[in-house]
């Protein structure tokens, strides 16, 4: 580890080391985060792709007085490692560790909450107008990636950073993008002149000067200004930003220190709104990481040195690759089947999809509005589209699911992978909040396959339907069981997998397989429960559950899903209805976020594993 991060200030240590030094520092932060990542998983390729990005910032600019706000915060190892965390590092993404995202709570430093991407703009323009209104003068940064402004917010961010012509700093961290090693070389050349403090002098004097010239002033501005604007035009890719009245600067190689650190050191001298655009390699000193930066964006342990990946045991097929292997089995027969992520095409499962059916595959980049209502507009058209999401970047588009698609009772798939408890992620990933936001929109069917076969079987009874549905499936493996053919569901119908006297659990989804083995434990006790998989969250099977529960007078709901609202409150409403009286536990996740950690740490935590479902009902039957 590097003499500036065992620092009592790292920061102020990085300030007085010469610029010549500096790329040691980039080694060593490439080091710790290699090595880091190899054990715990991460986002690696982010992160190294940033390293210099993230030195010449916080050489620029003295946070946390001045606001560097990431966006979805994927890059932000090194920026960790800066601030005082190196001693903390080694519990990156564990439970009870620091966060893999910039956290409020974890680190002055950490000015924004993230992870959710395209957020940077939006909130370092809210801190620049808080700042103006409060009299202060520090600086504001917002670093966002080339993917992050494929969507709408960013855009909406810039229009308005534009108008209002506030002091603030846009990084356009540019990872996709080449240029020619000659243009490259000239424009830097050119970005460096044209934030000089004699340019923007001169600039400024320049246009005060024709503003006073008497009748044609304002017109020699105007020339003025095209002409400029069409040098950078010949010489960057900036126009657009220019046209939302930014200055741009750039592109520049965002692996040059002395380039950045000369840069930063003069675009913070500058007013207004300027957007700063850099090229960076993903994966940057790792050469793993940058021959696959998408195989090393979100990866699991790692050898550090060859990069071959951590292979356990033989584990079943996880539940996105048999989506995706279904979803090109039920394409081959039903050609009005589409497929359309938002920029996830390998995180759904889709890839094979985009294969076999180029012609009906659309990603559509990080816009999950759009593509809620492009899915709308598909199915006016007799296609049926299939939406296969993160369920928490589908909270991001409730709106237009609410009113494009279910208004219209459009026959739209909405395919949420990573529900329920996610993992390392922490609380912005975690899918727990779908089945509240999903269940009360009227015309939406709502799923929770129990197992990767009952996936399938889910999958063809969507497809049949006419109008929305959801369904829903975990991060990770399905148990295992050998393939069967899609069967189309009855519609609202549930099973009984287990009999028993005293009462029944109703358990859905992922939480299925633990409460069969909770009613083992307590069956060895003399407490002997039926079992239910309702399938359907909505709509219920009605007479099975008031049926049941009338006759055991004991009922106990267990969902991988917050309580309020959920599957749980499905059933108390449906027996209110019926007015049954009856004792109800409900199992679930309290109303809180939920905090980083293995999904099997956190189903232990909150009593989602099989112990705990036994210990809840244990204690409610001795009350009863």
């Amino acid at each position: 580890m590097s003499e500036i991060l065992h620092q009592t200030d790292p920061l102020r240590a990085l300030k007085a080391l010469p610029v010549d030094r500096l790329p040691e520092v980039a080694r060593e932060l490439r080091q710790v985060i290699i090595e880091t990542v190899a054990k715990n998983g991460g986002h690696l390729a982010s992160s190294l792709g940033v390293v210099e990005l993230t030195i010449a910032l916080h050489r620029a600019f003295d946070s946390p007085s001045d606001k560097i706000v990431w966006d979805v915060g994927h890059q932000a190892y090194a920026h960790k490692l800066l601030t005082g965390r190196a001693s903390r590092f080694h519990t990156l993404r564990q439970l009870d560790g620091i966060s893999g995202f910039p956290k409020c709570g974890e680190s002055p430093h950490d000015c924004f909450d993230v992870g959710h991407s395209s957020t940077s703009i939006s909130a370092a323009l809210g801190m620049a107008a808080a700042r103006d209104i409060q009299g202060e003068g520090n600086r504001v940064v917002a670093v966002i990636g080339d993917g992050s402004l494929t969507a709408g917010l960013a855009f909406e961010a810039l229009n308005q950073a534009g108008h209002l012509k506030k002091n603030l700093i846009v990084i356009l961290n540019d990872n996709e993008m080449s240029i020619s090693p000659n243009v490259g070389a000239l424009s830097a050349f050119f970005s460096r002149q044209l934030t000089s403090d004699f340019f923007v002098r001169m600039k400024r004097e320049t246009e005060n000067f024709l503003d006073n010239v008497p009748r044609i002033g304002k017109d020699l501005r105007r020339l003025a200004k095209k002409v400029e604007e069409s040098v950078k035009g010949f010489l960057t890719p900036g126009m657009l930003f220019e046209a939302f009245d930014f200055d741009y600067v750039g592109p520049i190689d965002g692996h040059k220190l002395d380039e950045l650190v000369e840069m930063l050191d003069n675009v913070k001298r500058m007013d207004g709104p300027i957007l700063v655009h850099v090229l960076t390699k993903k994966g940057k000193g790792f050469a793993p990481a940058e021959q696959n930066p998408s195989v090393f964006h979100g990866v699991g342990p790692f050898d550090p040195v060859s990069g071959a990946l951590s292979k356990g045991a033989p584990q079943p097929p996880s539940y996105t690759a048999v989506f995706g292997e279904t979803l090109v089995e039920l394409g081959e027969t039903d050609r009005r089947l589409v497929a359309i992520t938002a920029a996830m095409l390998e995180g759904t499962g889709l890839k094979l999809f985009s294969e076999h059916f180029p012609e009906r595959f659309f990603d559509v980049g990080i816009a999950e509005q759009h593509a809620v209502t492009f899915a709308a507009g598909l199915a006016t058209a007799g296609v049926r589209p299939v939406c296969a999401i993160y369920s928490t970047f589908l909270q991001r588009a409730y709106d237009n699911l609410l009113h494009d698609v279910c208004l219209q009772n459009l026959p739209v798939t909405f395919a949420l992978d990573r529900s329920g408890l996610v993992g390392a992620d922490g609380p912005t990933h975690h899918g727990v909040f779908d089945l509240s936001f999903l269940r009360h929109l009227p015309n939406l069917v709502v799923m929770v396959p129990r197992d990767e076969n009952q996936l399938r079987h889910v999958m063809a009874t969507a497809l049949a339907h006419d109008g929305p549905v959801a369904y829903r499936y975990p991060r990770g493996n399905g148990l295992g069981l050998p393939a069967v053919a899609p069967q189309i569901l009855p519609m609202g119908r549930g099973e009984i997998l287990r009999e028993g006297r005293d009462g029944v659990i109703l358990a859905v989804g992922s939480l299925v397989a633990e409460a069969v083995a909770a009613a083992e434990l307590l069956a060895t006790e003399g407490v002997e429960l039926a079992v239910v998989d309702p399938v359907f969250v909505k709509p219920l099977d009605d007479s099975l559950i008031v049926g049941l529960v009338e006759t055991s007078g004991f009922a106990v709901t267990v969902e991988e899903n917050v309580l309020q609202g959920g599957f749980g409150s499905a059933v108390l409403e449906l027996l209110a209805e019926r007015s049954v009286q009856a004792k109800i536990v409900r199992i679930g996740l309290p109303d809180r976020f939920v905090e980083q950690g293995s999904q099997q740490e956190l189903r232990r935590r909150y009593g989602l594993d099989a112990a705990g479902i036994r210990t809840a009902i244990r204690a409610a039957v001795e009350n009863k």
